[in-house]
């Protein structure tokens, strides 16, 4: 039995890591926040919590309607501070950034992707889904439907660093990560969110 996803609502961070299993990010109509703060092999992860935006870009489009919902993820990632970089699929090998969080918005297809490295979370994405990697996070995407692509965003034109799971770069990776600085607002919503209420209460302890 997988463990409970937590709805942003939730006054209460869990300091805990989930088992493995997967999940689909459409299965709650909030944004649901998973702990991958553990080292997995040369993937230094991160205490802030990976969040997960489902649907969020059906909002404001119609469901199918693939090059609206990028475009209204494009929109809205450069209103809020975070420029848009790429429309891609996402590499389909472990991966992580250790100079900048990352900021996905799938414009259509569906995707499982492993977050945290090998022994971490596989999170099945879906047009629509938006999802904010903190920097240091392994990823990768595992299965993927032939139209899925994701829009890539950073904070403050930032240019992402690419480094692969290599145990000999972890040490230096954690100090560039410590030092990564914490978005003041919420991607989405560019004031209070999911960012606000899981990444600060994180950030002050």
């Amino acid at each position: 039995m997988c463990p409970p996803i937590v709805p942003v609502s939730s006054s209460l961070l869990l300091s805990m890591s989930f088992a493995a299993g997967t999940f689909s990010a459409g299965a709650s109509a909030n944004p649901l926040h998973l702990m991958l703060a553990t080292v997995d092999n040369g993937v230094p992860n991160n205490p802030l919590p990976l969040i997960i935006y489902p649907r969020v870009g059906l909002h404001e489009v119609e469901e199918g309607e693939e090059e609206d919902i990028a475009g209204w993820f494009e929109k809205t990632f450069a209103q809020h501070h975070w420029t848009p970089r790429w429309r891609y699929p996402i590499h389909p090998y472990t991966h992580y950034h250790p100079n900048t969080h990352e900021l996905l918005g799938v414009g259509a297809g569906w995707a499982e992707v492993l977050f945290g490295g090998d022994n971490g979370r596989m999170v099945t994405l879906r047009a629509g889904d938006a999802v904010l990697i903190p920097a240091g996070v392994g990823h990768k995407q595992v299965a993927a439907s032939e139209d899925f692509f994701c829009v890539g965003a950073y904070p403050n034109q930032m240019e992402p660093e690419t480094l692969r799971d290599d145990k000999s770069l972890l040490e230096r990776s954690q100090e560039r990560i410590s030092h990564v600085p914490l978005p003041e607002n919420d991607p989405l919503t560019g004031g209070e969110g999911a960012l606000t209420h899981f990444w600060h209460p994180v950030a002050q302890h």
